[in-house]
């Protein structure tokens, strides 16, 4: 009786491509924040941190790639490993940037520095992994 309900219980809620769908809309939503941030205040900012570590700043201007473009191409289910991936790249700059001092500390309040970094990047290389899965605006899945 334990296993049958168990059974019904987990194919009431197996429906993987759904789960693909709200990881895209979760990490590219999220992430779409940062990048309006960037689209409003300017890239001076990471242009800066660039600069101090003696990089040319025009490169700050790739934030945009990975915090507007390819969050909006996770959400529409376009390119989606190719953008799971441009997300990861800029997570790893994030750290190497401006958080690289903090990959061992923990805030206030007990969590991990990097907490945010980590579960954009993560959660970027589960969609890497699994891919875009059915819902997309393409119908051809070479583009998903």
């Amino acid at each position: 009786m334990i296993a049958n309900t168990l059974t019904r219980f987990n194919q009431m809620f197996s429906h993987p491509d759904a789960a693909k769908l709200l990881l895209r809309l979760t990490v590219g939503g999220l992430m779409l924040f940062h990048g309006w941030h960037k689209l409003h205040a300017g890239v001076g900012g990471i242009q800066g941190m660039l600069v101090a570590h003696g990089l040319p700043a025009f490169i700050g201007y790739g934030v945009l790639l990975g915090e507007v473009v390819a969050p909006l191409l996770l959400i529409f289910g376009i390119l989606c490993r190719l953008s799971a991936l441009t997300v990861i790249g800029t997570m790893v700059v994030a750290w190497l940037l401006a958080d690289l001092g903090n990959t061992f500390s923990l805030t206030p309040v007990g969590a991990w520095a990097l907490e945010e970094i980590a579960l954009y990047a993560l959660a970027s290389a589960a969609i890497l992994l699994q891919g875009c899965g059915k819902y997309s605006v393409l119908k051809n899945s070479a583009w998903r």
